[in-house]
């Protein structure tokens, strides 16, 4: 017999080899025809593969993150088999799950392929899905692979073969489909529903542009077409959220191929409300006894070596200044915390001085492939709301919950209700990615888990996630289509302190070393814009949006008043304009709502004789007539709300 611990603590007793499955079949049938995959001791396995030893076990369902994934790598094969019977001679590269389903690369070989396929590979898939044909797993030697794949005739797979060691490696089959594959997979092909294939494009075999260019199609499955149906809602819904659509239309922001790609270009209504963003959060940031401080757009080579950066990134995040000195060696700045680390060297410092807290909107520079750039989302250049606390050990867990709070400020005051906390922590497995000692480590963990503890955040761990000089809490925050970002990020660093000889004296007249704590609650302005976009679409909340109102006369004979009410109101801390355009008042209208402008003031004969307004609100419509200065009043209250 074998201790399997379910999730809830309890212990049950199962013969050695029962699987996943048959356990769950143990406690429900319902809950047994849910099971896509089952987590056996912190690894995803198939839910049919027996257990042999004492195990804990999680049984994952398509409401999991990881029976989701698990469905789509499925679905991946099961359009491999589509394609294969379709297009006899297709040989096939990598197909893995993503977030929003799966992709396959494929070489057709000089078959032309392109979206108008997608309806008949759709259809294969689903009569495919209906044979609900198992995912058999199989133990293969390397050397039976690369016979298998040398009959075949597919060098992609034997590409992948030769760097797999020995007793490593696994076939899948389903129906009269055999991919080389690690798994995990989903009982049957019967659990996929619906299948919609989305897109196609090119990739270079294993991202090398010397090699050959193969098919990447991308797809995504759902156990019920109604959850198909339910998605490309909200697909269409996010294409008239795209923030680089909104951005141009609300002129915000541009780019210039002259300027450089993946450099925005800020317009005056998106610095206004950049500047918004930035104000906000310096106000709290004073309230909570940040300084702040400036440092260069470029630093010396030496600084990112010490700080380990540059031997962690190389060449991939750091671009060289050139400078006619020879052999002096300037590079863009990548990131804040190494300048912050020489700011807080600059004099001695005492017990008594801690903790101190530097905070800048600085600028980073960061290269991205041009393939990754993304409009506000993946940029090459970005402001970051950085800020760096040196404090004493003692200090940490308390200065770690101050700036939750402020992050969970931020997030309450933009409308983001929906997150969880990430704590993203170090892979045991692979300990050489990291600095530091395993010490230092363990607190550093430590502190996170129990601060996110005692502020109550929902939260969940991953492994492998952590910066390499420190763990953090990274928080994903989902917009108002469900999708997750991640916003804000704390770290807990013992490492730079170390590298740069940070130091202070203690109450015991010895030299010690600070903590370092790293935090960003927007993370970069850019991708919170973009984020904040998508999640508004648009429509900002009052006290943010670049203009809160805007006048129209009906005609030139009311201009005059309406210049009086603009300058009135521009008076007091409310931002609004004017249109004067010899066009007819509806298209004013319209006009103004496509920009999303919340108020619009209508004046005409009527408004001008009364001395008052019409009021018209964006995508609710007329509010009556009203005093300029009762407008004022209203708008004034509803900010300060």
């Amino acid at each position: 017999m074998i201790n399997i611990t379910l999730p809830d603590g309890s212990v049950k007793q199962f013969e050695k080899g029962t699987s996943s499955l048959q356990i769950a079949q143990s406690i429900s049938e319902g809950l047994a025809r849910n099971v896509l995959a089952a987590e056996v001791n912190g690894e995803i396995w198939d839910a049919s593969r027996p257990i042999e030893s004492d195990a804990s076990l999680k049984l994952l369902t398509w409401n999991d993150g990881n029976g989701k994934s698990t469905f789509w790598h499925s679905s991946a094969h099961l359009m491999a088999e589509a394609l294969e019977a379709l297009y006899p001679g297709t040989k096939f590269g990598i197909g893995p799950a993503i977030e929003t389903g799966f992709y396959y690369d494929v070489d057709f070989g000089d078959r032309e392929f392109s979206s108008d396929d997608f309806k008949d590979i759709e259809n294969k898939m689903l009569e495919l899905a209906r044979s609900k044909s198992e995912y058999v797993r199989k133990p293969v030697s390397k050397a039976d692979a690369e016979a298998y794949f040398t009959e075949k005739g597919d060098e992609y797979k034997l590409d992948l073969i030769k760097d797999l060691p020995d007793g490593s490696i696994t076939f899948y089959t389903q129906g009269n489909f055999t991919d080389l594959c690690r798994g995990p997979h989903i009982p049957n092909t019967g659990f996929i529903k619906a299948v919609k294939l989305m897109n196609v494009a090119g990739a270079y075999w294993r991202g090398d542009e010397s090699r050959k260019q193969l098919t990447r199609i991308y797809g995504v499955t759902f156990p019920k077409q109604s959850e198909l149906a339910d998605y490309l809602k909200m697909i269409e819904e996010a294409k008239k959220r795209d923030h680089r659509k909104l951005g141009k239309e609300l002129e915000l922001f541009t780019f210039s191929e002259k300027v450089g790609m993946g450099l925005p270009l800020w317009l005056p209504k998106g610095t206004a409300l950049r500047e918004k963003l930035v104000n906000f959060l310096q106000k709290a940031q004073v309230k909570s006894g940040y300084e702040q401080v400036i440092t260069p757009h470029i630093g010396h080579k030496n600084l990112y070596i010490t700080s380990g950066h540059y031997e962690k990134y190389g060449a991939d995040s750091f671009q060289p200044i050139k400078t006619p000195q020879e052999g002096e060696e300037f590079l863009l700045k990548p990131m804040n915390c190494p300048h912050h680390c020489e700011i807080y060297k600059s004099k001695p410092r005492s017990y008594k001085d801690l903790p101190v807290r530097y905070a800048e909107f600085g600028t980073v520079y960061r290269y991205e492939q041009s393939g990754e750039l993304h409009g506000l989302t993946r940029v090459r250049g970005f402001t970051q709301d950085d800020a760096h606390l040196f404090c004493r050990p003692d200090q940490v867990l308390e200065e770690f919950k101050k700036v939750i709070d402020l992050v969970l400020y931020v997030f309450k005051a933009l409308g983001f209700e929906d997150y969880t906390a990430q704590i993203s922590l170090r892979d045991p497995e692979n300990k050489a990615k990291y600095i530091g000692s395993d010490q230092n480590w363990l607190l550093a963990e430590s502190a996170i888990i129990e601060a996110a503890k005692e502020k109550g955040l929902k939260t969940v761990v991953e492994l492998g996630e952590a910066a390499f000089y420190g763990p953090k809490l990274d928080f994903m925050v989902k917009d108002a289509l469900g999708r997750k970002w991640q916003l804000g990020t704390i770290q807990v660093d013992y490492n730079l302190p170390e590298r740069f000889e940070l130091e202070y004296t203690g109450s015991d007249n010895a030299k010690h070393r600070p903590v370092m704590i790293h935090r960003a609650p927007f993370g970069s302005l850019e991708r919170f814009v973009a984020v904040l976009i998508e999640h508004c679409a648009g429509n900002f909340p009052l006290w943010l949006t670049p203009e809160q109102f805007i006048v129209l006369p009906i005609s030139e004979k009311y201009e005059d008043y309406a210049k009086k009410v603009l300058e009135s109101l521009n008076n007091s801390d409310i931002r609004g304009l004017i249109d004067l355009r010899d066009e007819k008042i509806g298209r004013k209208i319209r006009d103004a709502e496509v920009k999303k402008i919340p108020y619009m003031l209508i004046i005409g004969e009527k408004e001008m004789a009364d001395g008052v307004v019409s009021v018209r609100k964006h995508g609710q419509g007329d509010l009556g007539s009203m005093k300029a200065e009762e407008f004022e009043k209203q708008l004034i209250t509803e900010i300060t709300v």
